[in-house]
């Protein structure tokens, strides 16, 4: 994992680019704390902070490549290639020659063997530029799901690119403006896809590449989920699963630094543990290190609601206990989750705010704590999206709805788990935010784009479109959020279940299978059998647990009430007053119906981003 930076001036004016990528390149030092190097050419450059995972000695960055013309092809790439073992022999025998033993050379080298279409060819996770001082093109690409993150503006006469965001602002000509669209997608969760949330900035769509040249530029799609006959019998497609997700889970497992495991107790997370247990075995390694987090006292708290039906650290106990894991427990506490320090983290790794609140700061102080240990670490997301295991995928509901089921499922909630992001704000401000009518128009431009299969049922039509907007709208929130936090502490995320070889198979697997046991995710299930305790096998899903301590929502009221007495602070100008105070003065009255724990974290993010980030509303 490491973070990527660069520019391109064609008409060479910025002068010495050094200077600009020295910054763009130091904002990213949580991404890559043992490395930076730099390429400057000319009007090019390219930067990267280097997480070092595979060959520590030899992967050095930027990478480059003298062409027997004397131009340059130059690498600068974030990320995990899974099957480079394999690519490298093939490369070899076209006539190769391999000065290391890194995965990033490999890369170098399908780029000059087979040009962009390289990226097909990769079974991983990646984002990465290459400067082909050959055609003098920019070329920016990205992996099938969006696991690594790549952001771009197109500026007059050049181009600028990064990681995160905060490399681009950086750059002297991209300004923390923010206008309607990308004030919408930062309070209400509905973003376009290509929305980078700054004026003019734009995030790579995954699977995709980008050639910038001085005649302009040009994005062309290497990957989408492909629609095709399943003609597998029931037990052809557990075997297949199985196998595809062994093959997954153990190339994942190769790296030169330790590898832990993200374990919840439930289906998913358990399932990746268990391989990773079984492949370590047959190494002669381990034990395996898995990892949780826990709130003080909130077993004994412990309310059902309806994402929740049982606490996680029961289950996590019983399957580390199963496995023989060398686990870590990570309890936190209200007063750490409060901490204005921690929470600033979060609001840099995100360079954006959410109404998340303790369930990003919860999962930065996991992520430390894991980081103590290893530095690469597994996770059992996609599961949920990939197998059906959110209940709006098993509610007709949300199929006929006409709008995002994950945000209609949060709609249709009661208390502390109802999004309500903008009950704080100005009426006025909300009515041009006009999010409703915003989500249905993406909710039909997304659904147009699902692929079609002669003869396919409704039924099965159906949960095609649900699969498909699971795949490519909710994962990517899951990836994003995952990716920012856990880079905040240096730690990389590897996802086993999006093995795009995987993916393609169950995508495409009948629903009468996925649900053949009555149950959500029952094909997984059926997978992992034998691998699992009875507790954890048919546990019900349960999501990523909040607080339940009372003073969590007490001392959040009590900075909104801060917050409302400054009469400097940037926020204020966007709040409706009256119902904020109203608020603070009495939680349990009228305002309650609308006002709740996500719109106080997203006024006071709001607040600290305008601050810190010095944003301008451009709208």
């Amino acid at each position: 994992m490491c973070g990527i930076a660069g520019l391109v001036d064609f008409r060479e004016r910025e002068g010495d680019l050094t200077d600009i990528l020295d910054r763009m390149c130091g904002s990213l030092h949580r991404r890559g704390p043992d490395d930076q190097g730099t390429w400057v050419r000319g009007g090019v450059g390219l930067g990267l902070r280097r997480l070092s995972v595979i060959d520590l000695a030899g992967g050095r960055q930027p990478m480059v490549s003298r062409e027997a013309d004397g131009r340059d092809v130059a690498l600068v790439y974030s990320g995990e290639i899974f099957n480079y073992v394999e690519l490298r022999t093939e490369l070899v025998g076209l006539g190769h020659r391999f000065e290391t033993s890194s995965d990033t050379e490999v890369v170098l080298r399908a780029y000059l063997q087979w040009g962009p279409a390289c990226a097909e060819r990769f079974v991983g996770m990646f984002a990465f530029a290459v400067w082909d001082g050959r055609t003098e093109e920019l070329v920016l690409i990205r992996d099938r799901f969006g696991i690594y993150p790549l952001y771009y503006a197109e500026l007059d006469g050049g181009v600028v690119f990064g990681s995160e965001l905060k490399a681009l602002l950086e750059h002297p000509r991209v300004a923390p403006e923010v206008d309607l669209d990308g004030f919408r997608a930062v309070i209400t969760f509905v973003k376009r896809p290509e929305n980078g949330i700054f004026k003019g900035v734009h995030e790579m769509l995954p699977g995709t590449i980008r050639r910038i040249g001085r005649g302009g530029s040009q994005q062309i799609t290497y990957w989408t989920l492909p629609a095709r006959e399943h003609t597998d019998d029931l037990d052809t497609t557990v075997a297949t699963v199985r196998e595809l997700l062994e093959e997954s889970v153990r190339s994942q497992l190769i790296s030169d630094v330790p590898v832990g495991v993200f374990l919840s107790g439930g289906l998913d997370s358990s399932a990746i543990a268990a391989l990773s247990a079984r492949v370590m075995r047959e190494k002669g390694e381990g034990p395996l290190r898995t990892f949780s987090v826990d709130y003080a006292g909130h077993a004994d708290d412990f309310t059902p609601d309806e994402v929740r039906t049982t606490p996680d650290y029961p289950f996590v106990a019983r399957m580390a206990q199963h496995l023989g894991a060398d686990h870590t427990r990570v309890v936190v506490g209200t007063d750490e989750l409060m901490d204005p320090a921690t929470r600033s983290e979060v609001l840099i790794a995100r360079d954006h705010p959410t109404s998340l609140g303790d369930l990003d700061t919860s999962l930065l102080l996991l992520c430390r704590q894991f980081r103590r240990s290893c530095t690469v670490s597994l996770t059992g997301d996609a599961a949920d999206e990939l197998f059906g295991g959110y209940a709006w995928s098993h509610d007709q509901h949300y199929y006929t709805a006409g709008t995002l089921p994950w945000l209609e499922f949060a709609r249709r909630m009661v208390g502390r788990n109802q999004l309500r992001n903008t009950a704080l704000l100005r009426e006025d401000l909300v009515k041009e935010l006009d999010s409703d009518t915003f989500e249905r128009d993406l909710y039909a431009d997304m659904v147009a784009g699902v692929p079609t299969l002669a003869g396919e049922s409704d039924t099965d039509r159906g949960a095609r479109v649900m699969t498909h907007l699971n795949m490519t709208g909710y994962l990517r929130i899951i990836l994003d959020r995952k990716d920012r936090v856990g880079m905040a502490a240096a730690l990389e995320g590897r996802v086993p279940f999006c093995d795009h070889r995987l993916v393609e198979y169950v995508y495409n697997v009948p629903w009468a299978m996925k649900t053949f046991d009555g149950r959500e995710k029952s094909l997984l299930r059926a997978a992992v059998r034998d691998l699992l305790p009875a507790s954890v096998l048919f546990r019900q899903k349960a999501g990523y647990p909040p607080t339940t301590d009372p003073r969590y929502n007490d001392l959040l009221r009590e900075r909104v009430s801060a917050l409302l007495a400054d009469t400097s602070a940037p926020v204020r100008e966007l709040l409706d007053l009256d119902v904020a105070r109203a608020y603070v003065k009495d939680p349990d009255g009228p305002t309650a119906s609308v006002v709740n724990r996500f719109s106080m974290e997203m006024a006071l993010y709001l607040n600290d981003w305008f601050d810190r980030y010095g944003v301008r509303l451009a709208f």
